[in-house]
């Protein structure tokens, strides 16, 4: 005769082989499922990579230089004003932590090299951290500035890319401009929580070590995203439904942010490129 106790411990292992395969089961869905959206995030990135070559001769052809100087020459200017405001700020605010927290005083006196060492990578990681918020609020400042030049050349490329006539029409640049600005600014909030959080995460010593990496794939994740809004809004997305594409194209944002940043090399090229690569890239999912 089966006791209560025993019917109990019977069901109980039943429960768990049935949990055990069900776990088995998602994870034998969610692994194709995951590796599929890895190979699209990759495959994005390389759209994205390659529609800054394709920016390059699509600005040659269409003599679309004097574009360039003038989102540029802002974007020199500001850029060059945000550096000098970090290097002054930057080492009071490490300075000030360090004190605050009598970290060198600590050191002095348990004299360990391996102590020392994780607290200077600690200090280097927090200073990297502190340069990438600064940059992303800077970032915001030029999408707004430059709003207009950005809304003007991405509908220039799409009419050449069509071939279509395009003539300037202030209502349509002004309706962009105002969209884009509100973009920025929700962008901007989002990340600021996300980098204070990181930048409290660099002060943990090893742990913090790995901030910098993912505040600068969001950095190039929030940046493209801007970029490819302006095509965005005219296939006639709202702005939820622009959150949701970009969402969903995660590669084209970053693969685009990331040419952005090391177009630093040439300062002077970086907006200007930014735009209508993202154009083209926009213009080339939309079509497959």
């Amino acid at each position: 005769m089966i006791t209560l106790h025993k019917y109990i411990r019977v069901c109980r292992l039943k429960a768990k082989g049935f949990s055990a395969s069900l776990l088995s089961f998602h994870y034998s869905l969610s692994s194709p499922i995951f590796t599929c959206q890895f190979t699209d995030l990759l495959k994005e990135i390389v759209i994205a990579v390659q529609s800054w070559g394709e920016a390059h001769r699509f600005i040659r052809q269409h003599r679309l230089f004097k574009w360039i100087m003038l989102p540029g020459i802002i974007y020199i200017f500001l850029f060059v004003a945000g550096m000098f405001i970090f290097w002054q700020s930057a080492d009071h605010v490490v300075s000030w932590v360090s004190n605050q927290l009598s970290i060198e005083t600590w050191l002095q006196k348990k004299r360990n090299e391996w102590l020392s060492f994780l607290f200077v990578m600690t200090g280097m990681m927090l200073r990297l951290m502190l340069f990438l918020f600064y940059f992303s609020l800077f970032k915001y400042l030029i999408l707004i500035i430059g709003s207009p030049v950005f809304a003007y050349l991405s509908e220039k490329t799409e009419a050449i890319i069509e071939g279509k006539e395009h003539a300037f029409n202030w209502p349509d640049i002004r309706k962009d401009c105002v969209r884009n600005i509100l973009l920025a600014l929700r962008n901007c909030g989002w990340q600021s929580v996300y980098l204070v959080a990181l930048i409290l995460l660099s002060l943990v010593p090893v742990v913090g070590w790995i901030t910098p990496v993912v505040a600068l794939l969001m950095e190039c994740y929030y940046f493209g995203f801007s970029m490819l809004d302006y095509s965005i809004a005219r296939t006639g997305f709202t702005p939820a439904q622009s959150i949701a594409f970009t969402g969903h194209h995660k590669g084209l944002a970053i693969g685009n942010g990331l040419l952005f940043y090391m177009m630093h090399l040439i300062v002077i090229l970086a907006p200007a490129y930014a735009i209508i690569a993202a154009t083209l890239s926009v213009h080339q999912v939309k079509n497959n």
